[in-house]
């Protein structure tokens, strides 16, 4: 796979176009476009990173989302077998890739420099077992002042403005430190582990033993994932990854399948040298 999870793996995942963002976003979008004077943003910042990411460089423009409700289908693994579930992680990630890009298709309108405090939800909805919902969301800032070092422009070498899931308070120690967000990257993996034999089960009663191929299913199911999210950093040559996270969900496939979800922030140097500031010792003067 090229992309977030590789997808000369799992097959090509098409992301919505700028001009597919809904007519409802546009509109909402349009009132945050700058007119005779300056309008009220939106932001799902705390008060504290609010204020990091202005003292970073940044201006909050607005919130931006994407959205994809999604039909999981089926794929019957083989009960005695450790196997990958090809089709359920390319749904995964072909979800996960459509909510992301509607939200990068909303920053791009409003003229962003990149997304800050990204979250990736997924909700199941009632309408049946195997319906999802996929969110994306976070607030899209414009550089005031920060300096993009060599590369002159805060987008990624996709074009795009660059996205994180980062904290305000991290975002804030990463510019300060002399690095910059380039995306989210993120991989993602549906594994069946095969169910024990009864004799194995009899044999094991009563011992601390450890049971071996599911060891190395979880094992090769993790790398899978990890090694689809380190793709994506290096498609957008980044010097590494930070704040990477291994998930893992069962969404209700049932005990024996599960999906292992990596997401990071991948970054580039702003410059060479990193100065890293001293924490500050900070005494309350509450009682």
């Amino acid at each position: 796979m090229t992309g977030r999870t590789g997808r000369d793996v799992l097959g090509e995942a098409a992301g919505p176009a700028a001009q597919d963002v809904a007519e409802d976003a546009m509109r909402r979008l349009a009132q945050l476009e700058p007119g005779e004077k300056r309008p009220i943003f939106t932001s799902d910042l705390t008060v504290n990173e609010f204020l990091l990411v202005r003292e970073a460089g940044f201006r909050p423009l607005g919130l931006v989302l994407g959205t994809s409700v999604y039909h999981v289908g089926l794929q019957i693994g083989r009960w005695s077998k450790n196997q990958e579930l090809t089709k359920l992680s390319q749904a995964m990630y072909e979800a996960r890739e459509q909510a992301m890009s509607r939200m990068e298709a909303e920053a791009s309108a409003l003229g962003a420099d990149g997304v800050v405090g990204v979250r990736l939800d997924i909700e199941l909805r009632e309408f049946g077992t195997d319906i999802v919902e996929f969110i994306a969301v976070g607030t899209a800032v414009k550089a005031d002042g920060a300096d993009p070092g060599p590369a002159g422009t805060w987008h990624n070498n996709k074009g795009k403005p660059f996205t994180s899931d980062l904290s305000g308070q991290e975002f804030w120690t990463l510019i300060r430190a002399g690095y910059a967000p380039l995306d989210l990257v993120m991989g993602s993996c549906v594994y069946h582990v095969a169910h024990q034999r009864f004799t194995q089960v009899l044999g094991n009663a009563g011992r601390n033993v450890e049971i071996e191929p599911f060891t190395q299913a979880l094992y090769d199911a993790r790398e899978l994932a990890m090694s689809r999210m380190r793709a994506e950093g290096e498609a957008l040559e980044a010097e590494g990854i930070v704040a990477v996270r291994l998930q893992q969900h069962t969404h209700g496939w049932g005990g024996h399948t599960t999906e292992f979800f990596a997401v990071g922030t991948a970054v580039r140097p702003l410059r060479d040298d990193h100065t890293i500031d001293r924490p500050a010792l900070v005494v309350s003067l509450d009682a």
